[in-house]
């Protein structure tokens, strides 16, 4: 089963007061990005894999979906999605993304923000993905760029000159990465990016864009913070078709 840090309260209060927990979408610097890569949401069937919140449901829904399905296995997320969800035409569902369950060819659009780093069995996700996938049909998330989880120890290296350096090592050496982050003891799964994409490949998708994403000059004019994110790939944003 997928590790539930979600409902630890130490994590789950650091987590929502997060800018991205607050501001939803618009607070997410790579939203611009990622929703460039979705198709038209009129009339389609969607599922939400790991929907925290619901900001994507939602705007899926506003967006002319014709029915969204947010699944999570945190019933704190969960919770505060159902809070602030009025739309009809979403539901949603406790889930562990390891052991999915979905009717065959129900959907239009698979989506995923931010989960996949967590998943250990991440074959055999896909492969539930794909066959829930109408044919034609997208799949298209984001994840933890290899580069960033590979560190055992992460964290920037600043030099005498303020100059930031990310301790690339054991990147080969794919598998768990415990790190405390918001909470001790987060669990996340480590491939690297050959691995991500070709398991994507062997479960029978088409791959149509990649994007180790980092911020464009606006955005570090808006927020200088941003600025630190153009030395290593913090996420990886991937639209692959069935």
């Amino acid at each position: 089963m997928t590790q539930n840090i979600y409902d630890d309260p130490e994590f789950f209060q650091g987590y929502s007061q997060m800018g991205r927990s607050i501001g939803g979408l618009d607070a997410a610097p790579e939203w611009p990005a990622l929703q460039s890569m979705l198709p038209p949401m009129k009339g389609l069937k969607v599922v939400d894999l790991g929907c925290g919140y619901g900001w994507f449901s939602r705007w899926a829904s506003e967006q002319g979906a014709d029915s969204v399905l947010g699944l999570d296995v945190s019933e704190k997320m969960l919770e505060q999605a159902r809070k602030t969800t009025s739309a009809a035409n979403i539901q949603y569902a406790r889930a562990d993304l390891e052991q999915l369950d979905l009717p065959a060819s129900s959907f239009d659009l698979a989506y995923s923000s931010l989960a996949l780093h967590y998943i250990k069995d991440l074959p055999g996700l896909f492969a539930n993905i794909y066959a829930a996938l109408k044919p034609g049909s997208r799949f298209v998330f984001s994840i933890e760029h290899p580069i960033f989880m590979a560190p055992r120890n992460p964290g920037w290296l600043i030099d005498g000159e303020g100059h930031k350096r990310w301790p690339l090592d054991s990147y080969q050496l794919e598998g768990e990465r415990v790190t405390n982050w918001l909470a001790e003891g987060v669990i996340k799964q480590h491939r690297t990016m050959g691995t991500l994409l070709n398991t994507l490949i062997a479960a029978g998708f088409t791959i149509r864009h990649v994007n180790e994403w980092g911020p464009s000059d606006a955005q570090v004019a808006a927020q200088p913070a941003l600025a630190e994110e153009r030395e290593r790939p913090m996420m990886m944003l991937v639209a692959v078709e069935r």
